[in-house]
């Protein structure tokens, strides 16, 4: 999941305008954006595996709680690491936040300018 020192790639729901203005910002930074919807492209366990890695955090971390089927699924209910990493397989939509990969780090981007940091 590493990439080139001049490329950056995002992980993002298109539905997202956060992901959107990441998006436009990082298009700022390098002409080597690679775009990778976390909704219509298949993630398997070890690909988030190593996202999580990346960002060093948890699945449970990832997920957006305001987000309506996580508020009518998913709230109130405590799974493992494996079971939070499966909720997210099944419901990339969760994500709260675009991921962006910049060499060999990964930081989750609420805000635009957060990239700037890598």
């Amino acid at each position: 999941m590493k990439t080139q020192d001049n490329e950056i790639r995002v992980y993002y729901d298109r539905n997202s305008d956060q992901a959107k203005k990441v998006l436009a910002y990082a298009r700022t930074i390098t002409r080597h954006v690679h775009e990778v919807e976390v909704t219509k492209t298949p993630f398997t366990p070890t690909m988030w595996k190593q996202l999580l890695e990346m960002l060093d955090m948890k699945p449970k971390n990832l997920m957006n709680k305001a987000h309506p089927y996580y508020q009518m699924n998913v709230k109130g209910r405590d799974f493992d690491d494996e079971g939070w990493l499966n909720v997210l397989i099944r419901n990339p939509e969760l994500l709260i936040a675009p991921i962006v990969v910049k060499g060999r780090r990964a930081m989750l981007c609420s805000n635009p300018t957060d990239m700037l940091g890598m």
